[in-house]
């Protein structure tokens, strides 16, 4: 397997150093508009398999040409989703294999954005889903972690675990701080504005998809490994779309642990109008630009890929589950925790992005070796889950399911018992 990795940022990094550390593919060539980045990955693999490459992700026919040139059978999508639809149709038209971790954008219903979908995350590619099987290619969309990860785990769940399910929420939660920082995301800050400000999708069956406002339904959750109780809102997440399309649930949902400091900092940006992403015009040293006031916070903040020297604590991407087995109600946690710690000493690479990063070096390897196949558009609960699950416990990252006493409580998880 010959693999076209475009992003060298925090997440594509990290996939350089987890695949290094694999035998399934013959050459990973890393593209990035900025080619000392793009070399700066390479070179810390210290693995000839690995070679650099300048491209810009904004332009179809030179990321076709680029796959042509290589040889590569598959492009991994390590860009933010800015970028997606260009690479999705690159690869398509160079006729390869594509992954990617997050989907096409959305745009909220101009009327009603806070009940009704507007256009939904992935829509853009859902739409060319018979185009890519006539052509019996595939393109595997949202393998991640979240999504990824959580869609495998709804997965193993409706295939395992349950009889019928009668929700699936993912649960997304950590104690992670930053030294030094009062204001620091973890993860890619333009990504971060873009899910938690739009409107979140619910799915419910005999409804389908529909919205709520930002940050609505506050639960707390408690989380595994020392986590403890978190308070998880109602944020936009390519799950919801995805998990209803392969695995029968009566409702899905996405609740995010963000902290009220972290809610009041991204409300106040929306309301200055610093999550715009068309462009204002400023001052400049030689004359008037034009700029995008969510590209300037991206700017202003740190590197997320820089942070992991100065980050604390765990993160936990899972996936909750509620339904009947054997005539018995039942309610598990399936999760997957990563301290910052180890992935810091082990990969040098933070936890969130490594996190996110060993999922589609998963992937590969399952579609590699042939335990996955598939064509056209598929999301990750379109595979079996098991194969995927034991190997990433053998890649030495295992997961852990919770069983949770099932009791008329509203607050899920909060008299969870001890992990398997």
């Amino acid at each position: 397997m010959r693999v076209l990795l475009m992003g060298a940022g925090g997440v594509g990094t990290a996939i350089t150093r987890i695949a290094a550390r694999r035998r399934f593919f013959n050459e990973m060539v890393v593209a990035d508009y900025d080619l000392a980045r793009a070399q700066a990955a390479v070179t810390a693999t210290g693995d000839v398999r690995f070679r650099a490459e300048r491209v810009d992700a904004a332009d179809p026919a030179a990321i076709a040409a680029l796959i042509r040139r290589t040889g590569a059978d598959v492009l991994l999508n390590a860009l933010d989703p800015r970028f997606v639809m260009p690479l999705f149709e690159a690869a398509r038209t160079a006729g390869v294999t594509y992954l990617d971790m997050a989907m096409s954008l959305s745009r909220p219903h101009p009327d009603s954005p806070y009940a009704q979908c507007g256009v939904k995350l992935g829509d853009a590619q859902f739409a060319q889903a018979g185009a890519w099987a006539r052509d019996g290619g595939l393109a595997l969309v949202g393998m991640g972690v979240e999504p990824g990860l959580s869609d495998v785990f709804a997965r193993h769940a409706a295939d395992e675990l349950f009889d019928e399910i009668d929700e699936i929420g993912v649960r997304d939660g950590g104690n992670l701080t930053v030294d030094g920082h009062e204001f620091a995301p973890s993860f890619n800050i333009w990504t971060t504005i873009e899910e938690c400000l739009n409107p979140p999708v619910v799915w419910e069956r005999g409804r389908g998809w529909f919205t709520t406002a930002p940050f609505s339904e506050p639960e707390v959750f408690d989380f595994p490994d020392g986590i403890g109780p978190v308070q998880c809102v109602n944020v936009e997440h390519e799950e919801v779309l995805l998990i209803p399309r392969w695995v029968p649930a009566r409702r899905v949902t996405f609740k995010y642990g963000l902290g009220e400091d972290f809610i009041r900092t991204l409300r106040m940006l929306h309301q200055i109008g610093l999550d715009r992403t068309e462009g204002i015009i400023v001052p400049g040293p030689s004359g008037p630009v034009t700029v995008s006031p969510r590209d300037v916070v991206a700017a202003a903040l740190p590197d997320p890929a820089t942070l992991g020297a100065r980050m604390r604590g765990k993160t936990c991407a899972g996936t909750w589950v509620r339904g009947t087995f054997r005539g018995a109600p039942r309610e598990v946690y399936l999760y997957h925790v990563v301290d910052n710690e180890w992935s810091m000493s082990e990969y040098g690479c933070q936890a969130v992005v490594w996190q996110t990063a060993i999922n589609p070096v998963v992937a590969l390897e399952l579609l590699a070796t042939g335990a996955w196949t598939g064509t056209g558009v598929l999301g990750p609960e379109a595979f079996p889950a098991r194969p995927f699950l034991d190997l990433l416990t053998a890649y030495g990252s295992p997961w852990g399911l919770r069983e949770i006493p099932v009791t008329p409580s509203v607050t899920h998880g909060l008299a969870a018992g001890a992990a398997a």
